[in-house]
């Protein structure tokens, strides 16, 4: 039986309080401070993460101290176009400043912030507040406007229940991402120990010799991009319909996707009709590795890259390419590991490296492409050392990819219970999340 549970505007049950801008003429602090700020990009999908973080000054954070988050606070966006996105203050951003795109709903009177959180993403909700901020160039929700927003209110008790049930799931996929994490750091350090410091196995008995790249070990080369490739090609964007040439449909990556992609999460990855000769030069295969070539920001540069394997490509249920802003890379498997190119990518992406062959234009950042494939110059070892590279890093870059699917399993359980339990239609006495655990 479907329980019907009373709706409750957002003001009768917590203090709807805005963010705040810098001070004229202040900016964010070039160094690491005890004052983080959340700005609109960083509110997403229930969660607060800075994935690049910007901090205040002392000076800064003494003019706006009133405007800062508590840990369980939930976040809305209320101005650009990601209004409605809600997430929770972590205790780790308790203290943190807010943006003042963004309110905060706090000093809750019956209301569990978990169960508001979850209520607040569910779709009738969402799209109060996507039409309360229409109307304009640059959407805009007032405050008094998520005051007005209704959300179902069952028991304190029920509340619970649900945010307990919704919340098991997004522990287990924030403990998964965690173990994700160390596999890639394990990854990325393996990489550097071996192929930047050079202490590989047995390197004590391998002469160092002179190379344009400094000493590196004997029988080793550097390689710029342009050499290792067996084919690269700009992506493509088709058509949202068939017509007399559009005839063949595939997914769509683009640069967005990539970070997303590699865990097994491509809800969001367009799917596209095209030409079969546009198709056929661009279709990904075990191997590729697709590279961002435009878009970034200033605090996220371009150059992000994912590695199609099996498993990857195995998460799609058609053909795929890379989109107009990336670049489909073919390493040449005579040459050297996808992987390890793939390892060098990301090592430059985060030692910023990458930037060098950056420019900056009409506000988007684009990418020296045929600089970067003449220029940045990559180690290629003997065959014997990338074999063993490969029985010691192969399985971790898998077990990433296992990870990344279980996740994207337990995303599409958690949405679809999601707003059932929230309607109603689902009945928390009798949900049971034992067992989920031994389900990892």
């Amino acid at each position: 039986m479907t329980m019907t549970y009373p709706s409750v505007n957002i003001g009768k049950i917590a203090k709807v309080k805005g963010g705040k801008r810098l001070p004229l003429g202040s900016d964010f602090s070039a160094e690491e401070t005890d004052h983080p700020y959340i700005r609109a990009r960083d509110i997403r999908n229930g969660i607060i993460k800075l994935e690049a973080p910007v901090y205040i000054n002392e000076k800064v954070f003494e003019k706006i101290k009133r405007y800062t988050v508590q840990a369980n606070d939930v976040c809305i966006v209320i101005v650009g176009a990601n209004v409605g996105d809600v997430g929770m203050v972590p205790l780790s951003l308790n203290g943190a400043n807010l943006t003042e795109n963004a309110v905060k709903l706090t000093e809750l009177d019956g209301c569990d912030p978990f169960y508001l959180k979850y209520s607040l993403l569910t779709e009738e909700p969402q799209q109060e507040m996507k039409l309360f901020a229409g109307g304009a160039a640059q959407p805009k929700l007032g405050i008094y406007k998520v005051n007005d927003i209704k959300i179902p209110l069952p028991k304190l008790s029920g509340q619970r229940k649900i945010a307990s049930i919704l919340s098991a799931y997004d522990d287990l996929i924030e403990n998964n991402n965690r173990r994700i994490k160390i596999l890639e750091e394990m990854a990325q350090a393996i990489y550097k120990k071996w192929f930047v410091n050079f202490r590989f196995p047995g390197h004590e008995k391998v002469k160092m010799v002179k190379s344009k790249l400094g000493m590196i070990p004997e029988g080793w080369e550097g390689k710029s991009i342009g050499e290792i490739l067996s084919y690269h090609i700009g992506g493509g964007w088709g058509k949202e319909a068939l017509d007399d040439k559009h005839i063949v449909s595939a997914y769509v990556i683009r640069g967005t996707d990539i970070p997303n992609a590699r865990y097994g999460a491509i809800a969001n990855v367009p799917f596209r009709v095209h030409t079969e000769s546009n198709l056929n030069s661009r279709l990904l295969v075990h191997g590729d590795i697709v590279f961002e070539v435009s878009g970034g920001s200033k605090d996220q540069p371009v150059g992000r890259a994912l590695l199609m394997n099996e498993r990857v490509l195995g998460q799609f249920k058609d053909k795929v390419m890379c989109a107009s802003f990336c670049k489909l890379l073919r390493p040449d498997k005579k040459l050297i590991l996808a992987e390890m190119l793939y390892l060098h990518l990301l090592e430059i992406y985060e030692n910023r490296q990458i930037m060098k062959y950056q420019v900056q234009s009409t506000g988007i950042t684009n990418f020296k492409f045929e600089h970067f494939l003449e220029n940045e110059t990559v180690i290629v070892p003997q065959r014997k050392i990338q074999d063993k590279f490969a029985e010691i890093v192969l399985p971790m870059l898998e077990h990433v990819q296992i990870l990344g699917g279980k996740n994207a399993n337990l995303r599409q359980t958690r949405d679809l219970l999601l707003p059932k339990l929230i309607s109603g239609e689902v009945e928390v006495e009798k949900m049971d999340i034992q067992g989920m655990e031994a389900s990892q």
